[in-house]
């Protein structure tokens, strides 16, 4: 049998202690330094459309990050002032000179600033790409009317909107093709179905390059009503209560409903619960209290299916 000496004893239970508190005593982050990837300083770009990138700091939860025209020491404008959880934000410049800063942050310290300038020079449009903002790429709804907006591009007086179902496999068959002066365009959808857009910036003389294609899904479609399997209806029953229900292949939550004994009072301020299993222990009741429940699912767009079958049971 391996033994394990004294020392080696000490050891693990040092380092099982430091794990132990790590859990719940934040480390200090106050002499670490956030290293900026890109744009680095000095760079000098004709892109607008700019990618900030840095390296994420161990115990960091967030990161300050902030963009100013033309520099820190003689601001003239604020571009960008937020809090990014991950490493990467993306922002579309005007040519000008810039200066960028991030600073990592967990709940009780933060890093020193880090800091880089670099200078956008004015170029052709075609070289450019318009930034999109919403709808969020793979959103779901079930409001028949959504708002899609863009990020303004340097030149551009004009932007095309296209809308399509069918990947624009057929551009003479598109949902929308819309040329507006505006940032944003409300759409009105008629079928259930996944939509693809993309948008397009111009003035007189050129265009941009079509931005990356997002996907939004409309779905408004009534869900099925939830079948119920046990317990029986009217029957006596023991604590605790398994309440089981069929699975329907549309939904992607279960709202659960459990009734005092009048029928339409929620049992307790719990009540409904939202679920993703198809069965719930219901522990709590008093002897020979009568409960009624009913479960209505819920699809991924948040479209709540009708009540269906209402069962009660008495607690023995």
């Amino acid at each position: 049998m391996l033994k394990i000496s004294n020392l080696s004893k000490i050891a693990l239970i040092l380092v099982v202690l430091f794990i132990g508190c790590k859990e719940f005593i934040e480390p200090s982050i106050e002499r670490k330094n956030v290293v900026l990837l890109a744009p680095s300083s000095g760079v000098e770009s004709i892109i607008y459309d700019q990618t900030f990138w840095w390296e994420e700091v161990e115990d960091a939860l967030k990161y300050r990050l902030q963009i100013v025209t033309p520099g820190f020491n003689n601001t003239v404008r604020l571009i960008a002032d937020t809090l990014i959880k991950g490493n990467k934000f993306n922002q579309t410049l005007d040519p000008g000179n810039y200066e960028w800063r991030v600073r990592a942050e967990n709940g009780s310290s933060a890093t020193r600033y880090t800091s880089a300038a670099f200078t956008i020079h004015p170029s052709s449009m075609k070289l450019q790409q318009v930034q999109l903002s919403l709808p969020a790429n793979g959103a779901l709804t079930n409001q028949s009317t959504a708002v899609f907006n863009w990020v303004k591009l340097y030149g551009a007086d004009k932007y095309r909107l296209q809308i399509d179902t069918n990947n624009f496999s057929d551009e003479t068959k598109l949902f929308l093709d819309k040329t507006i002066p505006s940032l944003e365009y409300t759409v009105t959808f008629s079928r259930n179905k996944v939509y693809q857009w993309r948008v397009q910036a111009k003035n007189d003389i050129e265009e941009s390059k079509w931005s990356v294609i997002r996907s939004i899904t409309f779905d408004n479609s009534p869900m099925a009503k939830v079948s119920l399997i046990s317990p029986a209806n009217n029957v006596a029953v023991t604590k605790p209560v398994n309440l089981k229900w069929e699975a329907l292949t549309t939904a992607k939550k279960y709202k659960l409903f459990v009734y005092q004994s009048n029928g339409n009072t929620p049992y307790d301020p719990t009540f409904p619960l939202t679920l993703t299993a198809t069965s719930y222990s219901f522990a709590d009741g008093l002897t020979g209290e009568k409960l009624f429940w009913e479960v209505r699912a819920i699809d991924g767009n948040g479209n709540v299916g009708p009540a269906g079958e209402v069962r009660s049971f008495t607690i023995q």
